[in-house]
């Protein structure tokens, strides 16, 4: 099965703006987590105890498959930040082939921001701007059947 749901990247003012819209919907987070909880790769410039607060991932569930996620853009993460263009396109995937099929035909033509790969919140995941403009992301969850 796969899914598409819309992913926000905020400029500093994600948990705001989800504990907004979690009192707007009457849901609760499903998951929220910040920067600071990440591994510092090699060579990595360490992050200030501002950015380690910020939101790295947000997922509030709306209804049924539905999802509204979204984080924070620190040091041009995500990409450039624009208010108002600020939306990706999730899709969620059960299998890690079909995972695979998805972002090699979205990626022709276009710009691989991070292939598909194992990442250490134990998701199979990757980014990618289509030749169209459009931002998307592909994520196999570590708990769903390969």
């Amino acid at each position: 099965m796969t899914t598409i749901n819309p992913y926000l990247t905020f400029e500093g003012n994600c948990e705001e703006a989800f504990n907004f819209y979690k009192n707007v919907f009457k849901k609760e987070f499903q998951y929220m987590g910040r920067f600071g909880e990440m591994p510092t790769a090699e060579g990595q410039t360490p992050l200030s105890p501002e950015q380690k607060d910020k939101i790295m991932h947000v997922s509030l569930p709306i209804h049924g498959d539905s999802i509204l996620m979204g984080s924070d853009s620190i040091d041009g993460n995500c990409g450039n930040y624009i208010k108002g263009t600020n939306i990706t396109l999730s899709i969620n995937s059960t299998d890690k082939e079909e995972a695979d099929r998805i972002y090699n035909m979205l990626s022709v033509n276009g710009i691989q921001s991070m292939r598909m790969t194992q990442t250490f919140w134990g998701a199979y995941f990757g980014m990618l701007t289509d030749q169209f403009g459009i931002n998307w992301m592909i994520n196999v969850d570590n708990n769903t059947p390969e």
